[in-house]
């Protein structure tokens, strides 16, 4: 496995009518020329249609993956952003002269030593641009704390369409824990107060019980995101993405669309999503322990059938500079979630501050008047 970054690149597609190229066009859910207009549906290949959705064995791919699951089989031109690190791949005949998820002009070559572990799953491109431009009309306007001229002075035309990487792993767990299991109990105790005189409180105890038990759990599709040109932490506020939705790889899907090659590895997603499913397994096991609390809990899990795909998930990006400082609003392209950063007003955060010591002035003022 190789730490690698890079976008995918992927096939032109013709128009059937004139032969110009052809994009994919989240509106009409097909491939439309934008010469003559003309919209033809995205056609799986029969390896694709015949193979549908593959889980992969895990042990067996960290061992090695093999060598023809990887490529484009493509011809491309690989560039790197020196300000987000972000790596984007192009057609050979395209020239990439910003980057796609910070804006930046510092673009530099980039060869990568070897070809990634091509998605054999996306979903497709849902939310059009349209959609997308009033989500985000209608999130400035609720943005209380935003300045005014936010929404002018943000650049809404340089809202992309990206296809970002995702792992999602799949095992099956049957854990064997146990504990001291707590029950609470009250007991009257007596006590002398301040004034030397007798009184009773009751007081809480605990009985501790041994106590054990089993937990199976199927996890299904644990998304991990692979992608370092978003902020992440934008991505889970607008995840999850339906992955029972997905469709067999065709590039006719990222036809005219920006895709990232995954940034973190399968061994490192590998390993978060364990982190992960270890996470959910104990609050699985807490759940089922009895009694009111519980102490020395000891887990023994056994994993089993632990299968992985790698896919591609639709993203539009708002990335946007006001008085000189950088912000994104991303939407999920399949959802239409949406989440963003933005500047916050000094003008009205005092105004507000000065609004609520009016308010407590006020209510001062009539407290002491009755």
């Amino acid at each position: 496995m190789t730490s690698d970054r890079a976008a995918t690149a992927h096939d032109k597609f013709h128009c059937p009518a004139c032969g110009a190229e052809a994009t994919w066009n989240p509106a009409k859910q097909a491939l439309v020329c934008a010469f003559c207009g003309t919209a033809a549906p995205a056609t799986l290949t029969e390896a694709a249609a015949a193979g549908g959705i593959v889980e992969h064995d895990l042990v067996t791919a960290l061992r090695g993956i093999p060598d023809e699951g990887r490529g484009w089989q493509a011809e491309r031109t690989s560039v790197r952003c020196q300000s987000c690190e972000a790596i984007s791949v192009f057609d050979a005949t395209k020239v990439g002269q910003r980057c796609e998820f910070c804006g930046s002009a510092s673009l530099v070559p980039y060869d990568q030593v070897k070809d990634s572990f091509r998605p054999e799953s996306l979903l497709p491109l849902k939310i059009s641009e349209v959609q997308v431009r009033d989500k985000i009309r209608e999130w400035y306007g609720g943005r209380w704390f935003a300045p005014g001229t936010l929404g002018t002075k943000a650049m809404t035309d340089t809202v992309h369409g990206v296809y970002l990487p995702y792992w999602t792993f799949d095992a099956q767990v049957q854990a064997h824990w146990q504990a001291e299991s707590g029950y609470y109990y009250y007991e009257t105790e007596t006590y002398q107060d301040a004034n030397g005189n007798q009184q009773t409180r009751q007081v809480q105890r605990i009985r501790w019980q041994y106590s054990a038990g089993d937990v199976a759990h199927f996890f299904d599709d644990d998304i991990v995101n692979a992608s370092r040109g978003i902020n992440p932490e934008l991505l889970a506020r607008i995840e999850p993405f339906p992955t029972r939705e997905l469709v067999p790889y065709n590039a006719g899907y990222l036809a005219g669309w920006t895709v990232e090659r995954y940034q973190i590895d399968l061994v490192q997603a590998a390993k978060r999503s364990r982190e992960h499913m270890e996470g959910a397994l104990r609050q699985m096991v807490v759940q089922s322990i009895p009694g009111d609390t519980y102490r020395n809990l000891g887990i023994t899990a056994n994993w089993s059938g632990q299968t992985f795909k790698h896919i591609l998930a639709p993203v539009w990006l708002l990335t946007y500079e006001y008085h000189g400082r950088s912000y994104q609003v991303v939407i999920n392209g399949f959802t239409g979630s949406i989440a963003g950063k933005h500047p916050i007003s000094a003008w009205k955060v005092i105004f507000l501050i000065l609004g609520i010591l009016l308010v407590v002035g006020l209510l001062i003022l009539v407290t002491q008047r009755n």
